[in-house]
């Protein structure tokens, strides 16, 4: 697959689909784009073009851990220099959990360049923040204060990431073990901070100020609990919120965490609700307004 160095991070990246309007979706977690392939094609078979990339710090792209704003605000501006570099802009942008975060920081900080978000499997709320957080940042922190760089290269994820791109082991052994603490830190307070938010990432004027049309779909889990998609529907201007595409519990009695396979089984729904949203957007002009800043 090829690679292009943005923002000085080699990011590794793949278009499925010939031509058409541009999408660029985004895994949840630091998971590589490998698990939207599938998705990804069906929406190409309606007439468009599908961007996927592995963030920094995730699968074959380079590891950097650098100082520069929450790690989404980060990975939402490597996609938009991505895109403008690759001709894309402007796209629509979407993805689940992590990567609806990227999709709505992107929209919030480069409104020039997008036409549209596609989400799914949101995250709000105490829980999924202060779980998360931990997960991100605060065991790597604990790794990096007990063992060094060399306990965080033995880590699961990273380790992962060195052996699909061997030299991220050199990457991540060059990081100061003082400054990776510190940046994992800021990352972690900005998580924390967003608990109390609708949905973790925006404020509830942030959301009230996207200016273009969203597919939403919710999750149905405690971390990508559904109430946050209710929350972000109740407030951004131009949504469309599709509920029971996956199995819904009572909100008291979600799913500890979700399925894999179950949404696996759901992208045939998942991609005729984005190719009939598409198709909807896709007739207005597009939109560019400085997206090539």
């Amino acid at each position: 697959m090829p690679e292009r160095a943005v923002r000085g991070v080699t990011l590794r990246y793949e278009i499925i689909g010939d031509d058409g309007p541009a999408i660029a979706l985004n895994p949840g977690a630091r998971r590589p784009y490998d698990e939207l392939v599938g998705l990804s094609e069906r929406i190409a078979e309606h007439g468009y073009r599908v961007l996927l990339h592995d963030r920094r710090n995730c699968g074959r792209s380079q590891l950097a851990i650098e100082p520069g704003g929450s790690e989404h605000e980060i990975w939402a501006d490597d996609l938009y220099h991505l895109c403008n570099d690759l001709g894309l802009a402007p796209v629509f942008v979407g993805g689940a959990s992590a990567g609806a975060r990227l999709a709505l920081l992107f929209a919030l900080r480069h409104p020039g360049a997008v036409r549209g978000l596609l989400l799914w499997r949101v995250t709000g709320g105490h829980h999924a923040a202060h779980t998360l957080a931990d997960d991100y940042y605060g065991q790597y922190i604990a790794l990096a204060n007990s063992g060094g760089m060399a306990a965080v290269c033995a880590s699961p994820h990273f380790a992962e990431c060195i052996r699909v791109r061997p030299k991220g082991r050199d990457e991540l052994m060059q990081i100061d073990v003082k400054k990776f603490v510190e940046v994992m830190e800021t990352w972690r307070q900005a998580f924390i901070h967003s608990a109390s938010l609708p949905v973790i990432g925006a404020t509830e004027d942030q959301l009230k100020s996207l200016a273009v049309p969203i597919c939403l779909i919710p999750g149905n889990d405690r971390i990508h609990d559904p109430a946050a998609a209710r929350k972000i529907a109740a407030l951004a201007p131009q949504i469309t919120l599709y509920e029971g595409v996956v199995e819904d519990g009572p909100d008291g009695n979600l799913k500890e965490h979700w399925d894999p396979d179950e949404w696996h089984a759901a992208e045939p729904k998942l991609a005729a609700i984005f190719a009939g949203f598409l198709e909807a957007q896709s007739s207005l002009p597009a939109r560019l307004h400085g997206a090539a800043r």
